[in-house]
């Protein structure tokens, strides 16, 4: 029993490291999720020495934590303004109004935005 309780230890930690590295990094994903997944398998298997398999399996339940964690944030388009949008986390309750020029200015007018763009004929 103590080998069990040892091993879901070793694999709880080994899940919150993944869940750490996608965080961490997730923003510089936005369009490639498989990349930030290859990528968290690859701190894995570098950093804590795990084969491979392992460090997959772990890194795929820490992203479903994370993508079931992101998927409570809303727009509030009710209570959204021109000039502010608003986004609440349903889970939490909790409830932000982010300018729409802090959107453009740090996502959309980034200098390494190459997929929110509008390209005109």
């Amino acid at each position: 029993m103590n080998n069990l309780s040892a091993a879901q230890e070793y694999q709880d930690m080994l899940k919150a490291a993944a869940s750490l590295f996608l965080e961490r990094h997730r923003c510089e994903h936005l369009s490639d999720d498989l990349q930030l997944v290859k990528r968290a398998v690859q701190h894995l298997v570098s950093d804590f020495d795990v084969l491979t398999p392992t460090a997959e399996k772990m890194v795929h339940l820490a992203y479903s934590d994370l993508s079931a964690a992101s998927d409570r944030q809303r727009l509030d388009v009710l209570t959204s303004t021109a000039t502010h949008t608003v986004i609440t986390d349903t889970g939490t309750g909790e409830v932000w109004a982010v300018p729409v020029s802090l959107i453009y200015e740090r996502i959309l007018n980034a200098p390494d935005n190459g997929r929110f763009r509008i390209t005109t004929p």
